[in-house]
C-alpha cells in the first residue's frame, strides 16, 4: 500500500468520550507506523470537523424535525462546532495524499466555529418558516434545548499542540504533536488487542486514559 490516510476528527483533541479517545489512539498508531515504514507506505491522518449534510450531521436531523413542524432540538445555547462541506472533506483527503511525507496530522482551515443554535435558526428561515420563541410566540418552529449529552463538549478544538505549520496548500495545516515510539506502540497494540479479546472494558479505558491526553475513564 503506497499511502494510508486515517479519517480522524476534532473530537480526538482532549476527548471526553470513547469515540474521540479511540480516534486519538488511532492517530498515535498511524504516527508510530510512519516511523517504521521505511518509506514503503506513507501514513498520515486528517482531522475532520462536522461534515455538513453527511449521515451523522445535524443538518438531516434538523431538516426532518422542521418538516414535522418541530421542535428542533439543540443540546445547549452556546454549543459550537467546526463545519466543513462534503467536497471540502473529500478534497482534504485527496490533497493530503498528494502532500504527505509521512506521519502528519492535517486539518482544514474551517474558519471560526459556528453555534449550532444559529444553524438551526437559519435552517428554519430557509424553510420559509419562523422561529417560535418568547419574543415571537406566533412563530411556527420552536428550538428546544435538551442539555449536553454524556461525553459531549460545548466546543471542539482542532489541535493539541500550538506547533502548527502551513502545508503547500493554502487552506491545509499540519499540527506537530507528541507521539509514541514504534516499539512502545506495538506493546500498547498487543495489550489492547488482548483486552478487547477478553472484553475487559475497565482495563481498556485505563489504557486509553493513560495514553490519550485529556481523556478520563470516568
Amino acid at each position: 500500500c503506497e499511502s494510508f490516510v486515517l479519517i480522524s476528527t476534532d473530537k480526538a483533541v482532549r476527548p471526553k468520550n470513547i469515540m474521540g479517545a479511540t480516534k486519538r489512539i488511532a492517530e498515535l498508531f498511524v504516527k508510530s507506523y510512519s516511523l517504521d515504514s521505511n518509506g514503503k507506505t506513507l501514513y498520515s491522518s486528517v482531522r475532520f470537523g462536522n461534515v455538513l449534510d453527511s449521515s451523522g450531521s445535524v443538518v438531516p436531523l434538523f431538516r426532518k424535525q422542521i418538516s414535522r413542524g418541530g421542535p428542533v432540538t439543540v443540546t445547549h445555547r452556546e454549543v459550537t462546532r467546526y463545519f466543513m462541506t462534503i467536497p471540502e472533506a473529500v478534497g482534504l483527503i485527496l490533497q493530503s495524499l498528494s502532500i504527505a511525507k509521512g506521519g502528519e496530522v492535517f486539518f482544514l482551515n474551517m474558519g471560526d466555529p459556528k453555534k449550532i443554535a444559529d444553524l438551526a435558526r437559519k435552517m428554519i428561515l430557509l424553510s420559509g418558516q419562523t422561529e417560535k420563541n418568547d419574543e415571537y410566540p406566533n412563530g411556527e418552529i420552536e428550538i428546544k434545548y435538551i442539555g449536553l449529552r454524556p461525553g459531549e463538549k460545548l466546543y471542539e478544538e482542532l489541535n493539541i499542540s500550538k506547533n502548527i505549520e502551513k502545508s503547500s496548500h493554502k487552506d491545509i495545516f499540519i499540527v506537530h504533536e507528541d507521539f509514541i515510539e514504534f516499539d512502545k506502540m506495538i506493546e500498547i497494540q498487543e495489550k489492547l488487542e488482548y483486552l478487547v479479546s477478553i472484553n475487559n472494558t475497565d482495563d481498556i479505558l485505563n489504557l486509553l486514559s493513560k495514553y490519550v491526553e485529556g481523556f478520563k475513564k470516568d
